[in-house]
């Protein structure tokens, strides 16, 4: 049987929704996680997340559910590059879950899981960010896995750090000001979610 340490929750502050996630971080990241979202489609989604000693991605896997339909997808760092593979059960949409070209991953260390305030911990841990001196700015190029449809996409990300355990993150025209506990873990994710 797994075995936990901690566990933290998240509650959505501008859409219904929670997230509650288990964790031991004395090796690495092992977590395991559960949002359920509200709304015009509701959804489940459970997700297992893998680092190595150093933070850096190792697997990641995701299952979605709703009415009707269940999708999975799995990435693995295999070989310098991602295997991603996945299944789906039902319609829930015309795309597909995965990535067509996993090579556009090759430079992504990182995954980053659409609403979960857990995977912007991720970098932040790897690169000691919470550590670094005010005006530090690094960007990066994440696996980044749409909810609820699981599809695979590269993304380019900033981290930004504003010093007093705040960093700002920044995607495309998309910024926040996240607000983090001294372990590196979101407390406040503006528009998206806090800490319960």
């Amino acid at each position: 049987m797994e075995r936990f340490s901690r566990d933290l929750v998240w509650r959505r502050t501008t859409a219904a929704g929670v997230e509650h996630m288990l964790l031991d971080d004395s090796r690495g990241l092992h977590a395991r996680g559960t949002m359920a979202a509200g709304g015009d489609r509701p959804y489940t989604c459970r997700y297992t997340v893998l680092t190595d000693g150093e933070w850096a991605t190792t697997t990641v896997d995701v299952e979605t559910e709703g009415a009707g339909w269940r999708r999975r997808v799995r990435l693995e760092r295999s070989g310098g590059g991602w295997a991603v593979t996945t299944n789906e059960h039902g319609m829930l949409d015309t795309s597909l879950p995965g990535i067509e070209l996993p090579e556009a991953l090759d430079e992504a260390v990182d995954v980053d899981l659409g609403y979960s305030p857990l995977f912007n911990t991720l970098p932040v841990r790897r690169r000691a960010l919470l550590d670094q001196p005010v005006g530090t700015s690094e960007t990066y190029l994440m696996a980044f896995i749409v909810v609820p449809e699981l599809v695979v996409a590269p993304s380019e990300q900033t981290y930004t750090v504003l010093g007093d355990g705040r960093i700002r993150y920044a995607s495309g025209d998309f910024t926040a000001d996240l607000e983090f506990d001294p372990d590196g873990y979101v407390r406040h994710y503006p528009g998206l979610a806090t800490r319960a």
